[in-house]
C-alpha cells in the first residue's frame, strides 16, 4: 500500500512517500481503507521533531481521517464491513476522566496514522458514521471537532446566551465557532486578517476582532461584550494574558494550543484569575463517547465542518507546505485514491 512517513523529522522535506504491504488485523482490532484525512497543526511539529521525543522514521503520520472497515479481528463486535468509521486518535480513551496513560496510544505519533491507503485501529475506539454524514463533514470530528466538543460542552457547560472567545480561525476556533452558534451563543473571535474574520462573520460570529489593529484585542472584546464567558485558548502563554484580561466573572478557560509562540513577559495578571473565580482546563482531544456526541449533533444540526482546502493523496505535502503558510480558514483535507 501507498503511504507517506515522517522521516528524519527536520521539517516538511522529511515527509517521505513509500510502500509497504497492507496490515492485517490482530485480535479485537480493525483495518480501515483511508478514504479521506485532515491535517493538525501539530502534524506540522510532528515532522518537524518538535513534538516531544522524535519518533521512527517509518513513523505514518496524521492523527484526523474517515475510513471504511475492509478487515476485522478475532473478537470484534459491533462493526461490519463496509462500515464508514473515525476514532479519537487517543484510540485506548474510550470513556471516563482523562489519564497520562492515554499518551501511549496516539495515533500518529506512537503509532502510525491516517496519511496511508490502510490504517489498523483498535475497535473499541471506532464510532460507525452515518450514512447521513458525507465524508467532508465526518472527516475532522475526530480531532479538532473533538477538542471543540470538550471544550465548549464538557469543560465550557455552554448554554444559550454565552459568550465564547476563541483565537484566531484554524481548524479547532472555527469548530468551536459553528458549534457554540449551534447551541444559541455568541462568538467573539479574533485574527489578523479582515478577510478571514469576514469569513467568520459568514459563518456567524458577532464580535469580530483584528489583533494586528488592535494590539489590545482583550479590551476590544471587554469593550463590545463585558467579557467572554467560555474562551478557547489556541494561542498559549504568549496570548493567555490576554485571554484571562478578556474573560466575564466565572469564565471557563479551555487551554488547548500553543500556536503564537512563548510569551515576551511572564504572565502579569495571575491575581485576575483569583479575582474573576476563572477556571483553567487543559483540554487533551477526548474520549469515545464524546465523539459519540459530537457526530450525533453533526447529524441531528446539519453541521458542516469548514474544508478550507482540497489536495490529493500525493499532494500530502504540498498540503503541509499549505498549513503551514496559515492560509487557510477551517481543516485542510486530503482525499485518498
Amino acid at each position: 500500500m501507498k503511504l507517506f512517513e515522517i522521516g528524519d523529522q527536520q521539517g516538511l522535506a522529511s515527509l517521505t512517500a513509500s510502500e509497504r504491504p497492507p496490515p492485517a488485523p490482530g485480535p479485537n482490532e480493525a483495518v480501515l481503507r483511508v478514504r479521506a484525512v485532515c491535517l493538525n497543526h501539530r502534524d506540522l511539529n510532528i515532522v518537524s521533531g518538535t513534538y516531544g521525543p522524535r519518533r521512527p522514521p517509518g513513523r505514518i503520520p496524521v492523527s484526523d481521517g474517515i475510513g471504511e472497515v475492509i478487515a476485522l479481528g478475532e473478537g470484534v463486535t459491533g462493526l461490519r464491513l463496509g462500515d464508514r468509521a473515525i476514532c479519537g486518535h487517543f484510540c485506548s480513551w474510550i470513556d471516563g476522566a482523562f489519564s497520562p496513560a492515554i499518551f501511549a496510544r496516539d495515533l500518529g505519533v506512537t503509532l502510525d496514522g491516517w496519511l496511508a491507503e490502510q490504517i489498523v485501529v483498535p475497535a473499541a475506539a471506532v464510532v460507525v458514521v452515518p450514512d447521513s454524514l458525507s465524508d467532508e463533514r465526518a472527516v475532522a470530528l475526530g480531532a479538532a471537532g473533538l477538542t471543540a466538543w470538550h471544550a465548549l460542552v464538557e469543560v465550557g457547560r455552554i448554554k444559550a446566551g454565552d459568550l465564547v472567545l476563541t483565537l484566531g480561525t484554524g481548524g479547532v476556533s472555527i469548530f468551536a465557532l459553528q458549534l457554540a452558534k449551534l447551541h444559541g451563543a455568541r462568538v467573539a473571535i479574533t485574527s489578523s486578517s479582515d478577510e478571514k474574520l469576514a469569513q467568520a462573520k459568514a459563518l456567524g460570529a458577532d464580535i469580530l476582532v483584528n489583533y494586528r489593529t488592535a494590539e489590545d484585542w482583550a479590551g476590544a472584546v471587554m469593550a463590545a461584550s463585558g467579557g467572554a464567558d467560555i474562551i478557547v485558548e489556541t494561542g498559549g502563554p504568549a496570548t493567555l494574558s490576554q485571554s484571562i484580561a478578556a474573560a466575564a466573572p466565572n469564565a471557563r478557560l479551555a487551554l488547548i494550543g500553543a500556536l503564537a509562540g512563548q510569551p515576551a513577559q511572564p504572565l502579569p495578571n495571575f491575581g485576575s484569575i483569583l479575582g474573576k473565580n476563572l477556571v483553567l482546563r487543559g483540554i487533551t482531544a477526548g474520549n469515545r463517547r464524546m465523539l459519540q456526541d459530537l457526530v450525533r449533533a453533526t447529524d441531528a444540526n446539519g453541521l458542516v465542518p469548514v474544508i478550507g482546502a482540497t489536495f490529493s493523496f500525493q499532494e500530502a505535502p504540498a498540503a503541509y507546505a499549505h498549513l503551514k503558510s496559515g492560509q487557510c480558514v477551517g481543516k485542510l483535507l486530503i482525499k485518498s485514491g
